[in-house]
């Protein structure tokens, strides 16, 4: 799909979610890759063979709060 020189990571690859953006649709949680990959707000993705990657939002580092 990528016509892109050097071309994107494929949606196998590791890298996928590197590829350059084809359609954003922020209003909507999701944005499209020119891999082929559907990514989604929430981290999640959905690939061109159906396969789907559970969201990896990474753990929140910032300050804990303790309950008095």
């Amino acid at each position: 799909m990528c016509q892109h020189q050097p071309p994107c990571p494929t949606a196998e690859s590791a890298a996928r979610e590197a590829a350059r953006l084809v359609a954003h649709h922020p209003e909507q949680g999701w944005s499209l890759l020119c891999n082929g990959v559907l990514l989604f707000e929430d981290t999640g993705e959905l690939l061109p063979d159906g396969k789907i990657i559970a969201p990896h939002r990474p753990l929140a580092t910032g300050s804990v709060v303790k309950a008095a």
